[in-house]
């Protein structure tokens, strides 16, 4: 009897031990799979804010410190609280490269995009113990999507993140410069060329730089002596116009940084995969996610890699370890079914938007687009047109000296063609925009062609 008595004292003091330790443990270690209830639902109940289709609302949106729900943030030219009314002859912006146009794409990839991060995610300044900034995983799936998509090299080169590849720019013509010779590097590009490079050039004033414009001039300029040092920036395909760009100068004094931000398959006919020594890219024009502020180069000399890590550590310690962690999950949807859902989708817009434009343009002899012939397209396996980011239209009438201000009368803000190095003949438009700014821009270009009486049939 007393054995049986001991036995069940045993028992008890066991199952207690065991409670105890199972509250403990859950209290302090673990944790209910509800803990990311809070915010799923907070994220589906933005998401299923409407906002008229002419606008969205975000989790971080203005007012929800005081509980209020987000508002809906209008597209342009849309206002109210719904976002519901069409504000009367409103300018169309065309004038940045927000690539908007992609957002109805991964609404539809909710679930397979969508990115739930716990508060103590990623706090360490690195990933490993080596001190990397570079997620090996997020590295894996790059080069992954550039042996899907056939427009890179990726073997024997080393993968750097930037916060944009705007940022990559910097960091690579840092990296080529000669920091102790005599006189500064020069810095060129072909005309046009993406005012960035001249911009960022004059407003960091490098000592041991100096941008000198136009590739070709300085190519035929008495100063190309085969010893200064020349940084030629390849822009392909290239911002504004969209053609598909090669080097021009060459020699043992001339290095190269290719920017092929731009070389997915909604823009351009994929030709051949890039195989340069600084290739650099864009999550911007690759999924649509510029708010992000992500790119990535592709290098081929060790030396030149370890030049831009040590700029990009010393300005920026890295890329932000959240948004290596998105990335890795859009890249994911991207690759999943070898690019066939964002690529196909992005290039059947572009291509639609581009019949509407072609058009229109057509019906017009005061003005002119630039026009590139079709070529075939290793991702596509087929001939296809280009259907570029921007519409490079010229004034074609004497009178029109000032394109950008022809259109911006008839409100339509597009991009002078001086920033470009370009005349002001030129005029840049974007068409990346969401599907409001495209229409919008639509409705500008009819009013201002229709104003020219130059045939029967003009619209």
């Amino acid at each position: 009897m007393m054995h049986k008595k001991m036995l069940l004292v045993a028992a008890s003091i066991i199952l207690n031990l065991v409670l105890i330790i199972h509250v403990l443990y859950n209290n302090s270690t673990t944790w209910n799979p509800s803990w990311t209830n809070r915010a799923a639902k907070e994220a589906e109940d933005v998401a299923s804010v409407s906002c008229s289709g002419h606008g969205r609302a975000y989790v971080d949106g203005l007012g929800i410190l005081d509980g209020n729900k987000p508002p809906c943030e209008c597209n342009n030219c849309y206002t109210g609280k719904d976002c519901s009314f069409l504000l009367p002859d409103c300018h169309a912006a065309a004038n940045s490269g927000d690539p908007l146009f992609l957002e109805p794409f991964w609404m539809q990839k909710a679930e397979g995009s969508a990115v739930v991060e716990s508060g103590w995610h990623r706090m360490s300044y690195h990933f490993y113990e080596d001190g990397s900034y570079v997620s090996a995983e997020l590295e894996r799936i790059i080069r992954k999507l550039h042996n899907v998509v056939g427009n890179a090299v990726t073997d024997n080169r080393f993968v750097i993140f930037g916060t944009g590849a705007t940022q990559l720019i910097a960091a690579s013509v840092h990296a080529l410069s000669q920091t102790n010779a005599a006189s500064p590097s020069r810095l060129v590009s072909a005309i046009p060329y993406y005012n960035v490079y001249r911009e960022q050039t004059e407003f960091f004033n490098y000592a041991n730089l100096r941008f000198e414009g136009d590739a070709s001039a300085w190519k035929k300029s008495e100063h190309n002596d085969n010893a200064t040092r020349v940084i030629e920036i390849v822009t392909s395909p290239n911002n504004p116009d969209g053609k598909l760009k090669r080097a021009v100068l060459e020699g043992p004094n001339i290095k190269s940084i290719h920017d092929y931000a731009y070389y997915w398959p909604h823009f351009t006919p994929i030709t051949h995969p890039a195989d340069e020594d600084v290739s650099l890219f864009s999550l911007t024009k690759t999924t649509g996610h510029a708010g992000s502020r992500f790119g990535w180069a592709l290098v081929k000399d060790e030396a030149v890699y370890e030049r831009m890590k040590r700029y990009l550590t010393l300005s920026s310690m890295g890329v932000s370890r959240d948004t290596q962690l998105r990335v890795l999950q859009l890249l994911k949807v991207v690759v999943g079914d070898g690019g066939e859902g964002i690529f196909h989708f992005g290039y059947e817009t572009m291509k639609k938007r581009w019949e509407v434009l072609n058009k229109i343009f057509s019906m017009s002899m005061r003005f002119s687009l630039e026009t590139i012939e079709p070529e075939y397209c290793n991702y596509f396996k087929k001939r296809r047109d280009f259907t570029p980011s921007y519409a490079w239209v010229k004034c074609e009438r004497l009178e029109d000296a000032n394109c950008y201000e022809i259109f911006r009368a008839a409100k339509i803000k597009g991009r002078e063609g001086k920033v470009f190095g370009s005349e002001e003949r030129l005029v840049r438009l974007s068409l990346i925009r969401t599907q409001d700014d495209f229409d919008q821009l639509i409705h500008m270009l009819k009013k201002l062609v229709s104003q020219e009486v130059v045939r029967p049939d003009s619209i």
